[in-house]
């Protein structure tokens, strides 16, 4: 039978997801049986589905093969390592390449440019950069928690996901920052970007397969370009994808940090109409503080100054957000900052996380919010969310919007609004379409 992936967590696992698939298929022998768990270690909740999921696949199929992938391979492979039912991990930047997934190559074998001794790495390339001073401790032959020396983004496969008519294109991995709540940057390793010429190459081959929106994706996308020398940045790359695929109907961002958008980027967003007007901003809190003790590198007032810059740029842009509620130390008074902030920003789409502390973080260490109040504070956020996105329906009643098509009779507007289909439109069309309403969640289209 076919390889089997599991991913958890971000747009980029999920791509990386279908990269694996294919990767594992292509190497291992045909009727292999072989399920392959990328995870995310972004929350702890994300930790316990991907377990509870280890669980039920062991117990439902006796003598099925469990490989671990992904952040929670990288930062909880003590405890994945524990379970009965994981035959091996694979690290993080090795899951791509389809060496790692020959038979045995994950649970022992041969590492890269060097034999695996079971002792220390004392040099030798490692997909790029190299270890300098000291020996260390090797890492685990199939290169768990070798991806801290990870120094360049290779060319990762970008494959349509199946049925889709958009696509993400990973241009961006890792993470430079340190925000006292998050694990990512030791599950991705340093910030590292795929060169302007390569990205245009799969962007390209994206296009030829039929594919009408691609969406660049990172961990920490708007760090793009830094590692690449002087004069690289997002916007940079933005404008160079535009200029080279003119067949490209739509182009889209992921998640990005506002407050290290570069003047290219708002340049394009107020001037290249096949950027789509639509931003998901890593916010986390409104409140100062609270940001400070994140070790965030905005304070509310430069979010909402963005929020307004670009919304003055490209007048019908559609805002959403990252937000952390409860946060260690958060007072009533500094939640209700951030509840404010929906309105002030005025955000639209919203990802609302109830804090979980994770192991070995700063904030894991701070006085903590009880459970029962993050939990509650969340759920306040999602309403005043809720409610916004209401509104912004509301207000496109009336109007005609390009949407683009998608399979199950639904589709997306520039905005990323989605919206229901009159019959008749295929997959994968754009159509200029009037609003006639909406149900509080979804436009209806005529």
């Amino acid at each position: 039978m076919p390889v089997e992936v599991l991913s958890f967590g971000c747009r980029l696992n999920a791509v990386e997801g279908e990269a694996v698939r294919r990767a594992a298929g292509a190497a291992r022998p045909a009727g292999g049986d072989l399920l392959v768990v990328n995870t995310c270690a972004v929350t702890a909740e994300a930790t316990r589905q991907a377990r509870k999921a280890i669980r039920q696949a062991a117990r439902e199929r006796p003598g099925l093969r469990i490989v671990v992938t992904g952040c929670g391979a990288e930062v909880e492979a003590r405890a994945y390592r524990a379970m009965l039912e994981v035959s091996g991990l694979v690290g993080n930047h090795a899951k791509l390449a389809p060496a790692t997934w020959l038979d045995g190559t994950w649970s022992d074998g041969t590492w890269s440019d060097g034999a695996w001794s079971g002792g220390t790495w004392s040099g030798g390339t490692w997909l790029g950069g190299t270890w300098s001073g000291e020996s260390r401790a090797a890492p685990d032959p199939a290169g768990v928690g070798a991806v801290m020396a990870v120094r360049h983004a290779s060319p990762a496969p970008a494959p349509r996901m199946p049925g889709r008519t958009r696509a993400f294109l990973p241009v961006q991995n890792g993470c430079d920052h340190r925000c006292t709540f998050c694990v990512i940057p030791f599950g991705r390793g340093p910030s590292r970007s795929l060169p302007v010429a390569a990205a245009i190459a799969q962007a390209r081959d994206l296009v030829e397969d039929g594919v009408r929106e691609i969406v660049l994706t990172g961990i920490d996308l708007t760090a793009y370009g830094r590692d690449l020398g002087a004069g690289t940045g997002l916007g940079g790359l933005v404008k160079a994808l535009l200029r080279a695929l003119p067949d490209l109907a739509r182009l889209r961002l992921s998640s990005i940090d506002s407050v290290e958008a570069d003047a290219d980027l708002l340049d394009a967003l107020a001037t290249e109409p096949r950027l789509m007007p639509q931003l998901h901003l890593s916010l986390q809190a409104g409140d100062d503080l609270v940001l400070k003790r994140m070790r965030r590198r905005h304070t509310r007032a430069d979010a909402v100054a963005f929020c307004e810059t670009v919304r003055r740029l490209r007048p019908e842009i559609v805002l959403g957000a990252d937000l952390i509620a409860g946060f260690p130390t958060e007072t009533e008074a500094q939640f209700a900052r951030s509840l404010a902030l929906v309105e002030e920003c005025g955000l639209t789409q919203l990802h609302v996380f109830p804090y979980s502390p994770r192991p070995e973080t700063p904030a894991a260490r701070m006085p903590q919010v009880p459970g029962e109040v993050a939990r509650a504070r969340a759920a306040r956020l999602r309403e005043a969310g809720a409610a916004a996105l209401a509104r912004r329906l509301a207000a496109e009643v009336g109007q005609r919007r390009e949407v683009l098509a998608e399979r199950g009779g639904t589709g997306r507007t520039e905005g990323f609004l989605p919206v229901r289909l009159p019959e008749g439109v295929a997959p994968g069309t754009l159509r200029r379409l009037a609003i006639t309403g909406h149900d509080g969640r979804t436009l209806l289209a005529a």
